[in-house]
Parts: structure tokens; C-alpha cells; sequence
């Protein structure tokens, strides 16, 4: 497909590599429909551009933020959005590499939000039988933030996390600070007055075909980087199944098409504000 016209789209920043792996050897890739060339200059500087017809183009802006590097194909009114775990020193920062879908990226962060599909999906790790009631928790648009956050959500969780092996009932908030990006924020086992955050960037190549990548802030001494790598990439990897399953594999933001529950609250007030912004890309309603 063509670069897409979505202003809206276009106009987002996207993570569209990892700064460790970004060198002087150019990749090639995609965002939005449209191939883009990245590399390292010689002084250390991302190098990103847009390319027609095999041939490099103007310069797009970057930024070097939590471990990747983001460019955007459009004018983006603000900076990057704040994760304020990122600046504290003593947190674990994971990046678990990224994995490939056919769906839209939109979907994959909706999946994100769903509390439903963890005794089905991720069963003995994120939820199990017979608990399986999605309590009442609340959504809502932040409008002084323009984000989406679902607050007081609690879940019986076989393995709240990588250093545990016994059940309990957590705590989580979510929050959606950019249309292609979702975050969780979790009670942490070994220090409960404060928050692990794991956040998932998502880079929308096509409209049905993306790459998203974990990245965890973590305060946990004790796990290996193995198994806090091991953990979080088999509950992405079933969540991969899941998702390229769906149909449509563009996300519907009519309310008649797909009829939500009281667990799909979250998904309920992300797909309005989908619609508020009038975004097209990635949507049934397509980019036009």
C-alpha cells in the first residue's frame, strides 16, 4: 500500500527501532506504508529517512527516548510522552525485543487492555478458573492529557510476576498516552508502596501488519534478565495467536459492529477517542 493521508496518523511519533541495535548499516523498513531507511551517522546521530522509489529522501526528526529511536512521518504538535519510571535509577529497564503480527496495531493494544482473555489466553500465568469475572474498574478520556486510563482494576493472577509462584489479587492501572501505544502499571511484589511500569511500542507498518516491542521499569533485584525476558515474551508471544485471529483485523470503531461487555470498558473509551481524533488508519473506516 501507499503512505497513508491520515493526518492524524501521520502527525504521531512512532518507535521504529531499538537504539542499541540502530548502526551505521542501513535497515529498511516500514511505517504507515511508506519504507523508511534508518542508520547511525558517523558522530552517533539516527539517521532517518523516507524512500521513493529506492531513492533515500529528505531527513526525518528523531528521538532517542526509553531505549529506541522514534521519528515521525508528519508535523507532531508536542514531544514524546513521559514515563517518569524511565528517570529512576534504581529500576531494571527490559526492552523484550519485537515481534512481528498481521493485525492492526490498534487491535494489538486494545488485546492490551483486555483483562477478559487472561484465564483463557495466558492461563496458570496472568489468570486461571474459576476466577474469571472481570471486576468493575473505570475508564475514562483524561482530556487535560488527551490519554486514555483505566484505573481500579483489580485480578486474580497465578504469577503476578516473574520472581513469584503464588496467586494473589492485583492492582493494575492502564494507560494509553498515543493511539499506537499502551501501558500497564502494576503493584510490585517486593515493593508494594510502588509501581512497575511496562509500556508496548508499537510500529503500525501497514494498515493489517505491525511490530511491537515490551519494554518493562521494573524494581526487582533478584530476577535474572533471562527470566524477566522469558516471562514477558511468552505472555506477548500467546497474545500474538490471539490477536492475528481476529476479524476484522482492522479495528471497527462503529459500536454496532462489535458489541463490548462491562469488561470492555477500556475498550470502549479508547475506540471514542479513537473516533474524537478522527483517526482512519488502522480502522474499518480505513485511510482513504
Amino acid at each position: 500500500m501507499a503512505k497513508t493521508t491520515d493526518r492524524i496518523a501521520l502527525d504521531q511519533w512512532y518507535a521504529v527501532e531499538t537504539s542499541a541495535d540502530l548502526g551505521t548499516a542501513t535497515i529498511r523498513t516500514r511505517l504507515l506504508g511508506q519504507d523508511i531507511l534508518l542508520h547511525r551517522s558517523n558522530a552517533g546521530e539516527p539517521v532517518i529517512r523516507e524512500e521513493h522509489d529506492r531513492t533515500p529522501g529528505p531527513r526525518l526528526p528523531w528521538r532517542e527516548r526509553y531505549g529506541c529511536v522514534w521519528t515521525t512521518l508528519g508535523e507532531s504538535n508536542g514531544e514524546i510522552f513521559d514515563i517518569i519510571e524511565a528517570a529512576e535509577d534504581d529500576r531494571r529497564f527490559v526492552p523484550c525485543g519485537w515481534v512481528k503480527m498481521r493485525a492492526s496495531g490498534l487491535r494489538v493494544v486494545e488485546n492490551f487492555l483486555d483483562m477478559a482473555h487472561f484465564p483463557f489466553v495466558h492461563t496458570d500465568i496472568l489468570g486461571s478458573e474459576p476466577h474469571t469475572e472481570v471486576p468493575a474498574y473505570l475508564s475514562e478520556i483524561r482530556r487535560d492529557v488527551d490519554e486514555v486510563w483505566a484505573t481500579n482494576c483489580t485480578f486474580f493472577q497465578p504469577r503476578i510476576a516473574a520472581t513469584e509462584s503464588e496467586g494473589a489479587f492485583v492492582h493494575l492501572t492502564y494507560r494509553v498516552p498515543s493511539p499506537f501505544v499502551v501501558m500497564l502499571y502494576r503493584v510490585c511484589p517486593s515493593a508494594p508502596e510502588r509501581l512497575d511500569a511496562i509500556a508496548l511500542f508499537i510500529q503500525p507498518m501497514e494498515e493489517d501488519l505491525c511490530r511491537a516491542q515490551p519494554v518493562m521499569y521494573l524494581v526487582d533485584q533478584f530476577s535474572t534478565h533471562t527470566d524477566l525476558l522469558k516471562f514477558e515474551q511468552i505472555i506477548f508471544l500467546q497474545d500474538r495467536i490471539i490477536v492475528e485471529n481476529q476479524r476484522p483485523l482492522l479495528l471497527p470503531l462503529e459500536p454496532r459492529r462489535e458489541i463490548p461487555t462491562r469488561a470492555d470498558t477500556s475498550s470502549v473509551a479508547y475506540r471514542r477517542w479513537l473516533k474524537e481524533k478522527g483517526l482512519r488508519f488502522g480502522t474499518t473506516a480505513g485511510t482513504g
